[in-house]
């Protein structure tokens, strides 16, 4: 009795066997040509099964379902893998020719713009349209300057020749947290130029920030400024606009 079951289950096997040699064989000739990279393939819907690293690619044409087995997944798919099977995952947007996630784009089709993640026909505003790389670049639209600073020397606002005073602007835009972003790429948000300073402290004021004493010659209890500290290449006040 154990013979014959054993028998039975040896015949069983077999037929698998042949039946998916006979997919293998069938799916060689048929609508792909091959079934390179498929541990299991049909004459019918392709590659089912891909061996070791490569990603199994599915498509539809009408109601029918088509598998193929590759070493990268083609434009418009992510690849994903995972413990038992690795697939290629079709992007969201059918705009997207490529993406790092399925709602997250890195590369648009042409006549779409790149935008945080999406793909655009056109740029929203406060954005620029770059058409070499297709992305939608952050336009600095600045505020007005504010005022110039108090005249200062390492801390100090008299007693020295010269010193250096600054001024700042902001992005104008939306919300803060795209301003914030868009400030990253802005240049010349801050600006400094060189200003003369009142040579002798008043009063004997030692003109230091944060407090100040007398000292000899009533230029403060700090050392006598150094002009080194100014650099020399930035303009006088002459020089530049208001």
């Amino acid at each position: 009795m154990r013979w014959i079951i054993f028998m039975f289950l040896l015949f069983i096997s077999s037929m698998e066997m042949l039946t998916q040699t006979s997919w293998r064989k069938r799916g060689s000739t048929g609508l792909f040509g091959n079934c390179t990279g498929c541990i299991l393939c049909s004459e019918d819907n392709g590659c089912m099964a891909c061996q070791q690293r490569l990603f199994l690619l599915i498509w539809r044409k009408g109601i029918r379902q088509y598998g193929a087995c590759v070493h990268t997944c083609p434009p418009g798919y992510f690849g994903v893998r995972g413990q038992e099977v690795n697939r290629c995952t079709k992007c969201t947007s059918p705009s997207c020719e490529s993406c790092f996630s399925k709602d997250f784009c890195i590369k648009c089709k042409e006549r779409f713009y790149l935008h945080k993640g999406k793909c655009l026909s056109t740029c929203p505003p406060s954005t620029t349209a770059q058409p070499s790389t297709r992305e939608c670049q952050e336009t600095c639209e600045l505020g007005p300057w504010s005022e110039w600073s108090t005249c200062t020397n390492e801390g100090r606002t008299c007693g020295c020749k010269w010193g250096l005073e600054t001024r700042a602007r902001g992005v104008l835009g939306g919300p803060k947290e795209e301003e914030e972003e868009a400030a990253v790429a802005c240049p010349g948000l801050l600006e400094s130029r060189k200003c003369r300073m009142r040579k002798h402290c008043p009063g004997g004021e030692g003109g230091v920030s944060g407090g100040a004493g007398p000292g000899p010659g009533g230029a403060g209890s700090r050392p006598c400024c150094r002009a080194e500290a100014i650099s020399p290449w930035l303009p006088s006040s002459s020089e530049r606009g208001p």
